[in-house]
């Protein structure tokens, strides 16, 4: 270790001569770990032996370079919610782009949050295994230089709040295999904890429970992330407002909520002000949306909110959620009013409307439709346009670099096939600086999410009923909300725009994870035909893994896991991803 020392300090150098951003490193060992957070013994996922996992703390245009251990005992993959990886999708944590992580190995991404502000987080990708945790919280800030379109809070608070089984996630995992419903979720966490007792019949004893400290008389920054299985939450502060300003990545109009309906994989920014007489402490609440409240009451999540000067604890009923248990239009207003603000500047100075997306010529429109799930070659799956996707075993973006045919097909239809549903590997075909027009139709009975990588998209529209070209009479084209996840709920339609300005292959999924596990997802393959690898898109990392058809060209590394020996294998690894790189920079070559 010690003769390293010379080539650290020297490439610690040439990173700060040459490197026009920062870096920020990160050092993480995924585990099980064993928990209870509802009572239960159970196995989680951590990261770091935290769960939920560390917050990553970042800046626009940070280079970010997290080494992670897989001591898990299956294979591992971590994605990054919103974060867009500008032509660099190999380092976006899913099966199409990259070769899994396998157990007892390390493998180091190396992204940079270019040009991206706000509230993100990131999981574990594969097998129903955010089910267990191994998810934590993504903060881009600002640089001092961009103005914020409101006053810097007091404190700057992440929650994450999810639906959560007992059953450990691979137990999940096989009942969907065998073809069984998940069923009612056993609670609801916060922070990775269970629910106050605010209830002696409904919440046993022993919980130990999220508590937030705040100070009278001062506003803090709420980031809530909803990473939870497949339930839709309200989430709401007993007696305060939330004023919401920020939504994965962009700034909103500032307008106050009592409630805000949160679906999976969707994130939110609320300054909440502590301007109550604390004669007790306060509820935070999520409680499960558009189910029979009176079958799902134990699948409500309670935190404190706890002022220093709070004389008591707190007690009572829980603050009403909204009064219509299945009726869907209050959340679906609730959605269209939220705005983009049109007139502040987020990474960049000039304003958020500068882009004029209303105003671009759609180059491709697809609708992608969702169908209850269906039988398939006697399998349950999920489909969308009557398609459900098979991963391959060699990552899509790998097979393209080498010229692996056969793996994929550029056939995915335009509009909804017509026709028995079939299980395939069928891509979206576009190209760079393409405008796409996108409509989600639901056709479930339930609350869906989609979640575009590499990109954020304007929502549009959405409303009830079959999606026609006549519904673009509704569009907003000038103050739709930009962001990476929208709901589409049972029943309706949610339309989106994006514009393809990053090249590679980006996953398009539902972020409700039975559904996505049973099929329900495909690809943006996005090619330059000008320019191409290595000119519009960043190239291969050197430490690519290597699997599928391409296996025979990985080199082995000796499983180290948690053990004493994993420094030295990070090390390493550290020094040919990071600092050789830049060494070789500094040094003119």
């Amino acid at each position: 270790m010690a003769a390293l020392a010379p080539l650290l300090a020297v490439a610690f150098l040439a990173a700060a001569a040459h490197a026009a951003d920062p870096f920020a490193f990160f050092d993480w060992d995924v585990t099980y770990m064993a928990a209870s957070p509802l009572g239960v013994p159970q196995q989680v996922i951590a990261v770091n032996k935290q769960f939920p996992g560390p917050v990553m703390n970042v800046t626009t245009n940070y280079n970010v370079v997290v080494n992670v251990l897989n001591s898990l005992d299956e294979p591992l993959l971590i994605t990054w919610d919103g974060i867009q990886h500008r032509k660099n999708c190999w380092q976006d944590g899913v099966l199409g782009t990259t070769c899994p992580i396998p157990p007892g190995w390390n493998w180091t991404y190396n992204f940079q949050v270019k040009d991206q502000i706000g509230s993100f987080f990131y999981f574990p990708s594969l097998g129903m295994q955010r089910a267990a945790g191994g998810f934590g919280g993504i903060t881009v800030n600002n640089r001092a230089v961009i103005s914020v379109p409101f006053d810097t809070p007091d404190g700057d608070i992440t929650l994450f709040i999810g639906d959560w089984y007992k059953k450990n996630h691979t137990h999940l995992r096989k009942m969907l295999d065998d073809g069984k419903e998940l069923g009612m979720p056993d609670g609801v966490l916060m922070n990775g904890k269970g629910p106050y007792r605010y209830n002696d019949s409904l919440v046993p004893d022993g919980i130990e429970y999220e508590t937030i400290k705040v100070e009278p008389g001062k506003t803090y920054r709420f980031r809530v992330h909803n990473v939870g299985v497949s339930t839709s939450l309200n989430f709401r502060i007993q007696n305060h407002n939330l004023a919401l300003v920020e939504t994965e990545g962009s700034y909103t109009m500032k307008q106050n909520f009592t409630n805000l309906d949160i679906h999976v994989g969707q994130s939110y920014s609320f300054l909440v002000t502590m301007d109550q007489n604390a004669s007790s402490d306060y509820y935070i609440v999520a409680s499960a949306r558009f189910v029979n409240e009176s079958l799902w009451t134990r699948v409500t999540g309670v935190a404190i909110l706890q002022y220093s000067n709070s004389k008591g604890k707190a007690s009572g009923p829980l603050p009403d959620p909204p009064n219509d248990e299945y009726d869907k239009t209050f959340s679906m207003n609730q959605a269209r009013s939220i705005r983009m603000n049109v007139s502040t500047g987020a990474a960049r100075p000039n304003p958020q409307g500068s882009f004029h997306y209303g105003s671009i010529n759609v180059s491709q429109v697809y609708k992608l439709r969702n169908e209850p799930p269906v039988i398939i070659n006697g399998k349950k799956r999920t489909t969308l346009s009557g398609i459900s996707y098979s991963p391959p075993d060699t990552p899509l973006r790998l097979a393209d670099l080498y010229d692996k045919k056969g793996i994929y097909t550029l056939d995915f239809p335009t509009m909804p096939i017509d026709g028995p549903p079939v299980i395939r590997t069928s891509v979206i075909n576009s190209t760079y600086k393409n405008f796409l027009e996108i409509v989600f139709q639901n056709n479930d009975t339930i609350v869906q999410t989609y979640h575009i990588d590499g990109y954020a998209f304007w929502v549009v529209g959405m409303d009830y009923g079959e999606w026609t070209e006549n519904s673009r009479g509704t569009y907003n084209k000038w103050d739709g909300v930009s962001r990476c996840t929208t709901q589409v709920f049972p029943g309706a339609w949610t339309a989106v725009m994006l514009s393809l300005d990053s090249p590679g292959f980006w996953n398009v999924r539902t972020e409700n994870l039975d559904t996505w596990y049973l099929g329900q997802e495909t690809y943006i393959r996005v090619v330059d035909p000008d320019g191409g690898y290595n000119v519009t898109e960043m190239v291969a990392p050197d430490n690519m893994l290597y699997c599928g058809l391409l296996r025979d060209k990985q080199k082995a590394q000796k499983p180290h896991g948690s053990s004493s020996s994993a420094a030295a294998v990070k090390l390493n690894n550290y020094l040919l991803v990071v600092l050789v790189p830049l060494l070789a920079l500094a040094l003119g070559h």
